[in-house]
């Protein structure tokens, strides 16, 4: 096989065919297994760009999106915004204070989307949360190792901008409540 045999049979693909692919082989993992297959990122990254019709950037550490074509900064070619995008599944029976990861704080992002998945891999929803806002609550909260929050605080900070309309609505969990909400409760 040659180099260029490698190259047409790669771009014959259907990404979207893929991602359908991957996120029942996640899911079939995860059943069989109980461990999940780190692909949450790239089904994020694949899946908010395609619901809000971002256009991908390549070859830029820390920003994963940019504004459509087209839609500008007053001052000229710049894009309005530079998204970081991020994914977390939530699995039933899961932990109750679900991180949603690091984030690279030194890179030139001004939003951060958050994909929520179910336990097929399927969107369920997708948060916007500004990058200054994110920047003033970690100044605020005491730092893990990690420098990470909860998911939970990430949409109580949030603005929820997607929501699968196909998604079964169920009652809200731990993972779903406030850190505000759950110091009433204690």
């Amino acid at each position: 096989m040659t180099t260029s045999d490698i190259s047409a049979s790669i771009d014959s693909y259907d990404v979207s065919r893929l991602m359908s692919q991957t996120r029942k082989l996640a899911a079939d993992y995860r059943k069989q297994t109980g461990q999940a297959l780190p692909v949450t990122e790239e089904l994020a990254r694949f899946d908010a760009i395609n619901i809000l019709g971002l256009s991908k950037l390549e070859g830029e550490e820390g920003v994963d999106a940019v504004d459509p074509l087209g839609k500008s900064s007053e001052a000229g070619n710049e894009p309005v915004n530079r998204y970081l995008i991020k994914g977390r599944v939530i699995f039933k029976g899961g932990k109750a204070r679900q991180k949603l990861g690091k984030l690279n704080l030194n890179s030139d992002w001004t939003v951060l989307l958050m994909v929520i998945y179910d336990a097929d891999y399927l969107p369920e929803q997708l948060y916007k949360v500004h990058r200054k806002t994110i920047d003033a609550e970690m100044a605020n909260v005491t730092k893990d190792k990690r420098g990470s929050m909860t998911v939970a605080k990430y949409k109580a900070i949030g603005e929820l901008i997607w929501e699968n309309a196909e998604s079964e609505s169920e009652p809200k969990s731990d993972i779903d409540q406030s850190d505000s909400e759950r110091k009433q409760q204690d």
